[in-house]
């Protein structure tokens, strides 16, 4: 069986939780893992998402451990959506108001 490994990073803007574990990740850079297995047609090639992590650095006395904790595509994708919601919530509710605003 054929596998390839792919490595990208994703940003949180704010503290997020993934289901499954326990507490809040604080916010920043996280890189995720993806492994695909090689799946051969007869004309073809393609790949199957096998498993996907998400590394995260040890935080006080675990400081300089990494964990790759196994999460599904959509927990992450959903994870992501609730970053970016609260995100833009924050930044509407802090934006002043248009002049048109003030006049009413």
């Amino acid at each position: 069986m054929n596998m390839r490994s792919t490595r990208s990073t994703v940003t949180f803007s704010n503290p997020f939780a993934l289901p499954g574990y326990p507490g809040n990740l604080p916010p920043g850079d996280y890189e995720v893992l993806v492994e695909e297995e090689l799946l051969q047609g007869p004309s073809f090639e393609a790949y199957r998402r096998t498993a996907t992590y998400l590394t995260v650095r040890g935080r006080g006395g675990h400081a300089g451990r990494t964990e790759l904790r196994p999460i599904s595509n959509s927990d992450l994708k959903e994870a992501l959506s609730r970053d970016r919601a609260a995100t833009e919530k924050n930044n509407h509710g802090e934006a002043a108001p248009s002049p048109q605003e003030d006049l009413k």
